[in-house]
């Protein structure tokens, strides 16, 4: 079905015709009506100050058909062309004769090429000698790297960068796919509002439960971000029952998950609390310290476990199952912990690695990790987002990770909930 979407009938605004000035001819297929991609695009088109003819239109007829537009872009110097086809490139756009990508050789370490391509979360390609190739290790807020010789292309950090790279530069021979609102009935589709904590808690958890079997089904790996009010809640039981059930194949804390985790095994209290009871313990204050001058002198995590010093908790049922393990600190950090990385350059391109493979992430009361993680995921990867603390879901979604779904509620019972779910379905 072919529909002419500049007749009086549409509700779909209409550009100035088009008689003079540069012009540029690109496509977009897909699922680009109900996922307003279409709308999107030519609104970009205006408020960047170019116009636009849509000069073919075909809408899919039933909601799983695809649909294409082939629109012609106005402006009035190449320049502005060239700006409204780089904006245009994030929403899936490309131009009907695309050329090859751009590739100059970086000039210094650490840096890109000026002009160089900044990279989305999401599906990329690029064109190679002709031939459209996906981008290897998608991530936001990165450079693209050629190889030529095979036919390949991946992202790469700014601090990863070697003189000589062939580094992709400008918006030619570059495509993005953008993600498509899923088709039919899916467990997660009440969920997408803004944040909020009127959602059903029920429904939410069986949701991420489901999540997470179908990511183990698939062979991928589930990934926890976890901060200390896990410890402190009282929930270190509920994640360490999941580690022990295999639930969870990566962990990424800082110093205080790990330290007050240690703590509960090694003096039951977590910030000086007694976890049993829920009372402040003569010198309590002190246990946390104490607790990092212990395994310091013991040289690791590992050997105050192999010693018996360390017999539960999260960090123990993480090293016994042989979870990987990130722990990335911070300036506030006591001690730290030996397996502590203090060197956030380091931190990060470990998280970098271990990321890979990664088919959900669960994120449990942490912004700071919450939001670094986040920056490392493609966007395909499902995240869901819990605290109590509603500003740490939205800072979240705001720097770019909008497929992460929000949860506002306490971490202990959500976390006691899902381990009754996926434990007892073991």
């Amino acid at each position: 079905m072919s529909i002419d979407l500049n007749t009086p009938t549409t509700a779909t605004p209409v550009a100035t015709p088009i008689d003079s000035g540069v012009i540029e001819e690109v496509e977009v297929r897909g699922h680009i009506v109900d996922s307003l991609l279409l709308p999107k695009i030519l609104d970009r088109i205006l408020q960047m100050g170019g116009s636009f003819e849509i000069r073919e239109c075909t809408i899919g007829s039933r909601r799983v058909d695809p649909s294409y537009a082939r629109v012609a872009i106005k402006a009035k110097t190449p320049e502005l062309l060239d700006a409204i086809l780089g904006d245009l490139v994030e929403h899936g756009a490309t131009p009907i004769n695309p050329s090859d990508a751009v590739v100059v050789s970086a000039d210094m370490a650490g840096a890109f090429p000026d002009n160089f391509y900044s990279t989305t979360n999401q599906h990329t390609q690029v064109r190679i000698v002709g031939r459209w190739v996906e981008v290897a290790d998608q991530e936001m807020d990165c450079g693209i790297v050629i190889d030529h010789e095979h036919k390949t292309a991946r992202c790469v950090a700014m601090l990863d960068v070697r003189p000589g790279l062939p580094m992709v530069v400008g918006y030619a021979g570059v495509r993005v796919i953008p993600a498509e609102r899923p088709r039919g009935a899916s467990p997660f589709s009440f969920m997408n509002s803004a944040v909020s904590s009127e959602k059903p808690k029920a429904v939410s958890l069986r949701a991420v439960a489901d999540s997470i079997r179908t990511a183990r089904s698939n062979g991928q790996k589930v990934l926890l971000v976890g901060g200390p009010a896990i410890v402190h809640t009282g929930s270190a039981q509920h994640v360490a029952s999941l580690i022990r059930g295999g639930w969870i194949q990566t962990l990424f804390a800082g110093n205080a998950l790990a330290t007050h985790d240690l703590e509960q095994s090694i003096y039951g209290t977590s910030l000086g609390i007694n976890m049993q009871h829920g009372e402040s313990v003569d010198h309590g204050h002190e246990h946390h310290l104490r607790t990092i001058n212990t395994i310091r002198r013991l040289g690791s995590i590992k050997n105050a476990i192999d010693s018996g010093l360390v017999t539960s908790g999260i960090m123990f049922e993480a090293y016994r199952k042989n979870v990987d393990i990130v722990l990335a600190g911070s300036i506030r950090d006591d001690g730290p912990l030996p397996e502590v990385i203090t060197d956030m350059l380091v931190a990060q391109a470990k998280m970098r690695e271990a990321v890979k493979g990664v088919g959900f992430a669960l994120m449990i009361a942490t912004m700071l990790h919450s939001v670094a993680t986040g920056n490392l995921l493609p966007a395909w990867v499902k995240v869901v987002c819990v605290d109590i603390n509603p500003s740490t879901l939205t800072k979240l979604s705001d720097r770019g990770s909008f497929q992460t779904i929000s949860l506002v509620t306490d971490v202990e019972p959500f976390l006691r909930s899902l381990a009754a779910e996926l434990v007892g379905s073991i």
